[in-house]
């Protein structure tokens, strides 16, 4: 077990916008795919205002090294993938960020690699393969796709190497690393792997994707900052489909839990899920999911899109993911009033959350629990909110006298009254408020 490592102070106020470079520029599916001397990556920049508009203080990019196709199947881990462009395009991209304020956080694949990886095109000739994990003349793969050859994480040099690259772009300008598949690397080699990076870079953050299982073990054994939260991400979508608080409220629990530990990173929506418009079957409560990101303790991020209700259903097929992974041309473009409807209720509750940091390490505490009501405190020493949620056809009355609270200030909501004292107010049909109590 390693020893926990605090998440540097940066990390607290931080709301994650983000993108899948190679989608979002048009260089991925793309045929012919574009070379590096058109610097698409630089169209990244362009958006940074607009994620600044939004309420963002930080930029989550996906792949953007050389690979085959998708960006998970590395060809080079030193090199910017030439359908972006170049190190100087990456450049540009981090010093725009930082010149307004946002962080910038990678994406790294150090759990396998593509099949133009060099060191694997030496093996496969009849080189070393202590690098690859297999059998025989066998390699081992990701979860069974032949492009992604899974890398050998006793080998010291596969150590060695994944130190360097993560070291490489943090010295260039990177503020963190998403670590992509993590779940499917052994603990131990991030153990040997982060205490290392962190000697140079104390100040960088590290996530590792994991989707089952035990979420504070991997932190405790692994020395990752955060995990990314799944278990949430579902409870969310599936409660609001389902009328079924109840899970929603058993997963709060479980993630109390989890901040005894670390703080997770929570999203309604990234790049390999179905988008919260279209996961929701019904459009009026992607509020209510944005609401419970943003009132519950966790790294918010927001997937690109999301914001102004883009749709699109990933599925288990070749080419699955591209619905969910578009080219991005301007701000707004083919959004429509709904859209942008949408967008101002992001910013309303960004702007909450960045007026209470304190949401960052958040508890809630159940307050009500219906199949179609949910009443909930969230709360860190004296600070708290009320989060009231309806997702019924009717109003919801709500007494906070009923539920031990005197009075509070309505902060935000759906057709929330003026921000007056109350103690007994009205949720509104398939409608939500956040309350500040007095």
């Amino acid at each position: 077990m390693t020893e926990q490592v605090a998440e540097p102070d940066w990390v607290e106020h931080v709301i994650w916008w983000q993108i899948y470079p190679l989608g979002f520029v048009g260089a991925h599916p793309a045929d012919p795919a574009p070379g590096a001397d058109e610097h698409r990556f630089r169209r990244v920049a362009d958006w940074l205002d607009y994620a600044v508009e939004l309420g963002a203080s930080g930029l989550a990019l996906g792949p953007v090294f050389e690979s085959r196709t998708h960006g998970y199947d590395t060809t080079d881990h030193y090199r910017i993938d030439p359908r972006l462009g170049d190190d100087g395009d990456f450049d540009h991209v981090v010093a725009a960020a930082h010149d307004r304020g946002l962080r910038v956080l990678l994406d790294g694949v150090f759990n396998h690699v593509g099949t133009d990886f060099p060191r694997y095109r030496d093996a496969v000739a009849g080189g070393d393969r202590s690098w690859f994990r297999g059998r025989g003349d066998e390699f081992a793969t990701f979860e069974g796709h032949d492009g992604l050859i899974a890398l050998n994480h006793r080998n010291d040099e596969v150590i060695d190497y994944t130190v360097d690259v993560m070291s490489h772009w943090l010295a260039r300008g990177a503020d963190g690393w998403r670590l992509d598949a993590a779940y499917a690397v052994p603990d131990r080699f991030w153990a040997q792997v982060l205490p290392r990076v962190r000697a140079n870079h104390p100040d960088a953050w590290f996530v590792g994707e994991v989707i089952h299982g035990d979420y504070q073990a991997r932190v405790k054994d692994s020395g990752f900052d955060s995990i990314t939260q799944y278990e949430l991400w579902k409870a969310i979508w599936s409660s609001l489909n389902d009328g079924n608080f109840h899970e929603l409220d058993w997963a709060l629990t479980r993630h109390n839990e989890f901040l005894d530990t670390f703080v997770p990173l929570t999203f309604i929506g990234n790049h390999d899920v179905t988008r919260i418009a279209s996961q929701l079957s019904d459009a009026e409560h992607v509020d209510h999911a944005l609401v419970l990101l943003l009132t519950t303790g966790g790294t918010p991020s927001i997937y690109a899109g999301d914001e102004v209700a883009y749709r699109g259903v990933k599925e288990e097929r070749f080419g699955g993911d591209d619905a969910v992974r578009p080219e991005f041309q301007s701000p707004f473009e083919g959004v429509g009033e709904h859209g942008h409807q949408v967008f101002r209720t992001h910013q309303h509750l960004i702007g909450v959350r960045r007026r209470h940091p304190w949401l960052h390490t958040a508890r809630t505490t159940p307050l009500s629990v219906t199949n179609r009501g949910y009443v909930y405190t969230t709360r860190n020493g004296d600070d708290a909110l009320v989060v009231a949620l309806n997702i019924d056809d009717e109003p919801m009355p709500l007494s906070l006298t009923g539920l031990g609270v005197e009075r509070a200030v309505v902060v935000a909501g759906s057709g929330a009254p003026p921000a007056d004292e109350v103690s007994d107010t009205v949720v509104p049909a398939n409608g939500w408020l956040i309350l500040a109590p007095r």
